[in-house]
Order: C-alpha cells, then sequence, then structure tokens
C-alpha cells in the first residue's frame, strides 16, 4: 500500500451535548470522497484522539471503515507515550479495519534516537498494520532525525513519514529516502506546495478538512511541478491558512467546519474559537465555499 496525494487528518465532530456527531462524520467523509481526497486520518490530533474513550474510538473508526468501503485508505492515529500502548492501540486500529496507524513521536516523554529506533521498530514488528511515522516537534518535544528515518524505512512495514517541520530544509533531507515502499509526505499546509514541488509525495492536510477539493487541486499541480499553478493556489490559500493558526488547531477549522453544519465544539480543555476572531471565521467560511466552487478540471490519478 502507497499512502499519497492529498489526505486529511479529520477533525471528529461533536454535538451540543458533547457526544460524536456521526451523522456530520458521515457527511464530511462524503464531502472529502467527493473533493479527490485520497487517504484520511482518524483520531489523529486534529480529531481531538487525546479526548476519545476506547468505545469512541473503535466506534469511529469501524464506523468510517464502512462507510469508506474501501474507496480511499483509512489511517488511524494510534501514537501514545509508551510503546506498549502505541502497540495496543494500533491493534485496536487493526482489529477495527483500519488500513495503517499514523503514529506521532512519543510525546512529551522526549526519547532519544535510538529510543525512537527501538520504539518504531517495535511496532513494526507487533502491532500488526503499516507505520507511517509522524514527526511533529513543536507538539511533542522530540525531533525525528533523517538518520533515524532512514535506518526505519529498511523495515516493510514502516512506509513513510509525515513530516511537520516546516524548514523545505528537512523535507528535502528526507527526500533521498523516497522510494517505491516508502513515501515522504508534509505535515505542514502552508510550505505544502514548495515541499512536494521539491519532491514530497503528498500532503497530510489540515485545511482539506474545509477545503478537499482545492487541497487536492494544490497537491496535483505541485506533484506535476506546475510551479506557476501551484504558487497560484498557495497564495489564494494564504489567508485561511493564516486563519486556522490563530489559535492551536483544530480550534479554528472546527470553527468552520461548525458553519457548514458538521459538529459544535471541541472537548475540553480546548475551547471554542475566541469572540475576537468571529469575523474572520464568518469571511474565512466564506473564501471557502469560493474556492471550492472553482472548476476541478481533472483529477490526476
Amino acid at each position: 500500500m502507497r499512502i499519497e496525494g492529498s489526505i486529511t487528518a479529520l477533525a471528529t465532530p461533536f454535538t451540543a451535548a458533547g457526544e460524536i456527531d456521526y451523522q456530520a462524520w458521515q457527511r464530511l467523509l462524503e464531502m472529502q470522497v467527493a473533493g479527490g481526497t485520497q487517504a484520511i486520518v482518524v483520531a489523529g490530533s486534529t480529531g481531538e484522539a487525546a479526548a476519545l474513550d476506547d468505545a469512541e474510538f473503535d466506534r469511529l473508526l469501524a464506523t468510517t471503515v464502512e462507510l469508506i468501503a474501501g474507496r480511499i485508505p483509512v489511517l488511524a492515529g494510534t501514537g501514545m507515550q509508551s510503546t506498549a500502548k502505541t502497540i495496543a492501540q494500533t491493534r485496536r486500529a487493526r482489529d477495527r479495519g483500519a488500513n495503517a496507524a499514523l503514529v506521532v513521536t512519543p510525546p512529551y516523554v522526549r526519547p532519544t534516537q535510538a529510543g525512537l529506533l527501538v520504539h518504531y521498530t517495535a511496532l513494526a514488528e507487533q502491532a500488526g498494520l503499516p507505520i507511517v511515522l509522524y514527526n511533529v516537534p513543536g507538539r511533542t518535544g522530540c525531533d525525528l532525525l533523517p538518520d533515524t528515518v532512514a535506518q526505519l524505512r529498511m523495515h516493510p512495514q514502516i512506509i513513510g513519514i509525515k513530516e511537520a517541520r516546516g524548514e523545505i530544509e528537512r523535507i528535502c533531507a528526507l527526500l533521498p529516502l523516497r522510494g517505491k515502499d516508502f513515501t515522504v509526505l508534509s505535515g505542514d499546509d502552508p510550505t505544502a506546495g514548495q515541499s512536494m514541488l521539491a519532491g514530497a509525495d503528498g500532503l497530510i492536510s489540515v485545511a482539506s478538512n474545509v477545503i478537499p477539493a482545492t487541497m487536492r487541486r494544490l497537491c496535483d499541480h505541485a506533484r506535476a511541478g506546475d510551479a506557476a499553478a501551484t504558487a497560484a493556489i498557495q497564495d489564494r490559500l494564504n489567508p485561511l491558512l493564516a486563519f486556522l493558526g490563530v489559535e492551536p488547531n483544530p480550534i479554528p477549522v472546527k470553527a468552520l467546519l461548525t458553519r457548514m453544519g458538521m459538529g459544535v465544539g471541541l472537548r475540553l480543555p480546548l475551547l471554542p474559537l475566541s469572540s475576537q476572531y468571529a469575523r474572520d471565521a464568518i469571511a474565512m467560511a466564506t473564501a471557502c465555499g469560493a474556492l471550492e466552487s472553482e472548476p476541478a478540471g481533472p483529477l490526476a490519478a
């Protein structure tokens, strides 16, 4: 299995009572497929995985696998602070039908590079799913270095990396590791076009929750090497991407999803978007509609 192209890290919609809104979830999934999204991540950090209990994780993932019905790959976010817990969570995802696991470096505990090597190798050998590495040191306090990735990619169950550092130098350091069995994916919306023009295989995106067709166009143009078309889309995206960063993810994107009728609110300790950004949210919701209404043209295979 090859994970590439335009991939969405899905937010989890809730009802006013704080339960998972499965009707909104179904609408969100269908919007992703219709928009050309090429894979989805369920219960990642954007999906507020830390706020889901085991039963919710199980049902959310099983429901997704049933609704997607093999049309695109389903990845589950399974990274936790310990290796044993991460293996157990990845096995849960396997048993509910996920195609692969997106596994963030263990947050807060700050393992060494040797520790990360042993951690991910144990996962690859024991968890029962293909593994996509996930590096986001701004969130975890731990940086998975390219030399360590080079060792991990040799394992047949480790099939890619989501690199969320925004520096093009980091992506370029990882690009020599690409191959038919290992993909390099950007995890940073603002620099994704540049990363894919340099050779990255795709993007795991937050913005594509609300503009899946636009993000698919960006990925298609960038992966085809069309710098002018990529820059034109990226320029139009910049105000939205700036808005998505005004407060910690997924607060802004969930404000937009709420305006689209897909869920209400977040789980503590996250609060809804601050009132000072309410007008921005209205403007960005309108901008999303305009972006998505543009002719898509033929999608790349």
